[in-house]
């Protein structure tokens, strides 16, 4: 080997630990669905996750979202260039992107969702906080299902799925937290249905039966996705699937603790524990052996943009 191809190599190695270290600290729960992923999906999938983390905190973090939102434009367009910044992610998503052909339209998606964090706009409808999902999460699903190597639109439509049916559970989980920021994803239909007035809680977030109620239907909705999407997940690769119904199973059981706290994620945060979270990776390994039958049900209309987007990679 050359001694430029063995710095490309090393350097590659080295980028990918950076972009590790940022899915251990980012998200305890895909670090620990991951570990049951083979090294070549979990390269680049760990990639994938550590673009969308830094895409995140660069317009979390900094005085002037609207400049970071811009810059990511711009990073994004030289990634897909195949000229990417000087910088571990960067580059690690450049090859990624173009070896296995992501369309530009998903992370675009995903940035356009990150906007409307920055403009501070308000969900009105369930479809309107369905279609932020789709921008921030079912992207996410959408991209991994092409890194796993899949092409066929059914199995795109239930990775987009599985993708708003987290994000509904960041939702129900983050009330709290998201309010005291000036944030709110939970419709103002659903919210004016069980007696709460948005702006006025906002003013003054605190835990009533209203937002109880909401979070319930929102649960809900996020559990009717999970249960379509275990069909897709039983067509991924063989060796993949224990890794994304442990994603699954973790994700829905934060569901499951926000139920036992009372519905309650304005005071408290839900938390699975370590110690459950092994049990559910073990649970997980038992899932990817059973049989799913298919059940007909098209892509959300809100998702259906991005599967439409996938026939490009056909």
């Amino acid at each position: 080997m050359h001694g430029k191809d063995l710095k490309t190599v090393l350097r590659y190695g080295a980028d990918l630990s950076d972009c590790r270290e940022l899915l251990r600290n980012g998200s305890h729960s895909f670090f620990a669905a991951s570990l049951l992923l083979p090294d070549e999906y979990k390269h680049p999938i760990t990639s994938l996750y550590a673009f969308c983390r830094v895409a995140d905190d660069a317009i979390d973090n900094v005085a002037d979202p609207d400049a970071g939102l811009a810059r990511l434009r711009e990073r994004l367009d030289r990634i897909y260039a195949g000229d990417p910044e000087d910088d571990a992610v960067d580059r690690t998503f450049s090859d990624v992107v173009l070896r296995h052909e992501v369309p530009k339209t998903l992370p675009l998606a995903l940035l356009e969702g990150f906007e409307w964090d920055v403009i501070g706009r308000r969900y009105q409808t369930m479809s309107d906080t369905y279609a932020y999902s789709a921008r921030v999460a079912g992207t996410v699903g959408a991209m991994m299902a092409i890194l796993l190597g899949v092409r066929n639109q059914k199995v795109i439509s239930r990775a987009c799925d599985l993708g708003v049916a987290m994000q509904l559970t960041n939702i129900a989980r983050d009330v709290g937290e998201d309010a005291r920021n000036g944030r709110l994803y939970l419709p103002v239909e659903t919210l004016a249905a069980h007696g709460v007035d948005a702006d006025a809680w906002l003013r003054a977030p605190e835990f009533n039966p209203g937002i109880a109620a909401a979070v319930q239907e929102i649960l809900e909705l996020a559990e009717n996705l999970y249960q379509r999407a275990e069909w897709g997940i039983a067509q991924l690769p063989a060796r993949v699937r224990p890794g994304i119904f442990a994603a699954r199973t973790i994700y829905a059981e934060i569901g499951r603790k926000i139920e036992a706290n009372g519905l309650d994620s304005v005071s408290q945060r839900a938390i699975v524990s370590r110690r459950r979270k092994i049990h559910l990776l073990m649970a997980a390994v038992r899932m990817a052996l059973s049989e799913r039958e298919e059940g007909f049900a098209p892509p959300l209309e809100e998702t259906r943009f991005l599967v439409e987007a996938c026939r490009a990679v056909q």
